[in-house]
């Protein structure tokens, strides 16, 4: 298995081969108005998350049009959900750029498209550790391994506070790989910093990251800190070995305590800060 990276803004895609591990591939496709993407049926399931723009998908004799946000920034996400054993043609209305998760499945479900109604808005954490969350595909989505996230962390602010992991499968914790796909309001110029360590394996990465970057995570303790005036997103993608499905994690015990102040604290002011919808 490797070890916990982030790749430079460049990188295409990621299978299990490249990143050391089994489960999770990640793309971001980037489709000029009127072009096709054809995706294969295999034993993947699939996440069609339109990062901008508008997509239309075409598979198992249904279609779909969903997407419409101009950036990450303007509102909450859509994603298409598609099983295993399904091609999909996915044709750009506009200028787009759609994110494609996968994750070998054992059981098909029927094809899901979440909707930014479906979507509760969830503020998390406190103080400066505040942020705001979309939940895509959590535990109790009809799926086989896929989760999906969207992160929203206001510039100053901690993300996946206190620091956890997912790395083995016992009581309290699920064995989980993961990725984080980063993007800046700002991206020429902002940035975030972005922490994983495993004391177990002597393990220790702390590193600046920008606009378009992706961290692969298959073990360790990780956070994430927005740069004061640059607020972040990252698109969270995870999927593991565990029968059921579940995000359980284990907070790291010398800093669980430091969320007992958020109730007192509150939630940071700015939040929610990304709309439902994007504003006309």
């Amino acid at each position: 298995m490797s070890t916990p990276q982030v790749l430079a803004k460049g990188w295409e895609q990621i299978k299990p081969v490249d990143a050391g591990w089994t489960y999770v591939s990640f793309a971001v496709k980037v489709l000029a108005p009127g072009e096709t993407l054809e995706l294969l049926a295999n034993d993947q399931e699939r996440a069609l998350v339109p990062l901008s723009g508008v997509a239309e998908a075409t598979a198992a004799g249904a279609s779909w049009t969903f997407g419409g946000r101009q950036s990450v920034f303007d509102g909450l996400g859509h994603c298409l959900y598609l099983p295993r054993d399904t091609a999909v043609t996915v044709t750009a209305t506009t200028a787009l750029e759609l994110a494609v998760a996968e994750a070998p499945a054992t059981e098909k479900h029927e094809p899901v498209l979440v909707t930014p109604d479906d979507i509760g808005i969830e503020l998390r954490g406190g103080g400066n550790a505040s942020r705001q969350v979309g939940s895509l595909m959590l535990p109790d989505f009809p799926a086989d391994r896929l989760h999906v996230v969207e992160v929203w962390t206001p510039g100053g602010n901690w993300s996946s506070y206190p620091p956890h992991k997912h790395e083995h499968d016992v009581e309290g914790e699920s064995e989980l790989e993961e990725t984080y796909y980063y993007r800046l309001r700002d991206p020429e110029n902002g940035w975030a910093v972005q922490r994983v360590y495993s004391p177990e394996r002597d393990f220790e990465l702390i590193q600046t990251v920008r606009d378009g970057e992706l961290l692969l995570i298959p073990w360790g303790y990780h956070t994430t800190v927005a740069a004061h005036g640059h607020d972040l997103y990252y698109l969270n993608v995870l999927a593991g070995p565990a029968p059921e499905r579940t995000l359980q994690a284990f907070q790291d015990p010398c800093l669980r305590g430091t969320q007992d102040a958020w109730e007192a604290e509150g939630i940071d002011s700015r939040l929610p800060f990304i709309p439902r919808h994007p504003s006309t």
